[in-house]
């Protein structure tokens, strides 16, 4: 008996979206597994933004269908989003930098005893997320806007894990970090995926790309422009993709089908 695939964790059937007379969105596909990591590319402008605020509920599609876990859902508001799952870590943090860790895990979700907040019962779970997590942070207790912007990030991500999602999307984590800071933050997204977790990465790095990414997905113009492999694709091919470019700088140093290499 043949085995049935299991259907995607998420999956975007024809999604448009338009903001006056801008059409941002025209019917964009994509598919997001569990244990994924898919890498969302595009030029400035592409719509990867505007298609994660799609999927987050924050600006809901004019058209076009969402199925999760292989039935259709109705994603109006971030509340609908979360409910089913799935969390967002945005580019600029969101983090209260005059709290410290514990207050900013659970910022909004405290945990209270008798009406009273259990701060104590918050730090030991703060202490024990992050430890299975493998984050290094030495003392939690400390305010945010001390740690490094690698420590930020992953406490932004940790953040969006208390709620137990199944999908995380993540704009750009890596733009303003140093080389070991991204080194950090690449590793971290390597153990959500192993945990199971389908993740939707916004970046401009072709490296990160290529170090953590299974597939990629390019936009352009607002609609789909190539889904790849990340193992059999050459950066070329996705490089074009994103720019729409069939004679350039890279291509022109790319032999061709039949051509010989110089």
């Amino acid at each position: 008996m043949v085995a049935v695939p299991a259907p995607p964790l998420l999956a975007l059937r024809g999604i448009s979206k338009r903001f006056g007379a801008v059409q941002a969105l025209t019917d964009v596909d994509l598919e997001i597994h569990a244990g994924e990591v898919v890498a969302l590319m595009g030029d400035n402008g592409a719509g990867k933004s505007t298609l994660v605020k799609v999927i987050a509920g924050v600006s809901p599609a004019d058209h076009g269908v969402i199925e999760w876990q292989g039935r259709f859902v109705q994603v109006k508001r971030p509340h609908d989003a979360q409910s089913l799952g799935i969390a967002t870590v945005y580019q600029d943090l969101a983090l209260c930098e005059n709290l410290d860790v514990v207050g900013n895990l659970y910022l909004g979700r405290e945990i209270r005893k008798v009406g009273i907040l259990d701060e104590v019962e918050m730090e030991r779970c703060t202490r024990d997320l992050l430890k299975t997590l493998s984050i290094r942070i030495p003392d939690v207790r400390v305010p945010v806007a001390s740690l490094s912007g690698g420590q930020r990030q992953t406490v932004a991500i940790s953040r969006s894990l208390i709620g137990e999602p199944k999908v995380l999307l993540l704009d750009e984590p890596t733009a303003s970090l140093g080389v070991q800071q991204t080194s950090r933050v690449l590793d971290f997204v390597e153990r959500l995926r192993d945990r199971g977790l389908g993740v939707l990465l916004i970046s401009h790095n072709m490296g990160d790309i290529k170090a953590v990414a299974d597939r990629v997905a390019v936009l352009r113009l607002g609609r789909n422009n190539g889904f790849f492999d990340v193992n059999t694709t050459s950066q070329e091919q996705i490089i074009s993709s994103i720019t729409g470019a069939t004679d350039n700088a890279v291509t022109r140093r790319t032999p061709g089908a039949g051509e010989a290499e110089l």
